[in-house]
């Protein structure tokens, strides 16, 4: 179950605080339902990422990336300093992707990407 923001994209869309999902999953009580944590779309909604992600960690399954304001790049020009939220989630044994859902606002889309795969490549 994705979380998204219900603020500025996403309007009464019910899964829109990392709390609610994770009574949700509680609720389903299988391992096969976990949650996507939207990092642009939880920092809109509730900020504090990386205690968030410390919190409920056991109730997420994938990552995805996302400057905030806008939703470009995950650059110096945005609000979130994500080598510090790639390290928390590094450090609560995440092995899996993140993936990077981010709009390019430069011409050179891949360049954007491999900035952003150089930012989240803490290793």
């Amino acid at each position: 179950m994705e979380l998204l923001n219900s603020k500025v994209n996403h309007k009464d869309y019910m899964c829109d605080r990392t709390s609610w999902g994770a009574g949700l999953c509680e609720m389903v009580g299988s391992e096969k339902f976990k949650l996507l944590y939207d990092i642009y779309h939880m920092q809109i909604m509730e900020g504090d990422v990386i205690a968030t992600i410390k919190k409920y960690h056991q109730y997420i399954s994938h990552y995805h990336t996302g400057g905030v304001p806008g939703r470009h790049e995950i650059d110096e020009t945005q609000e979130l300093y994500y080598p510090a939220i790639m390290k928390t989630i590094v450090d609560t044994g995440y092995k899996g992707f993140v993936g990077q859902e981010f709009i390019p606002s430069r011409k050179d889309d891949i360049a954007s990407l491999k900035q952003a795969i150089g930012i989240c490549d803490i290793a």
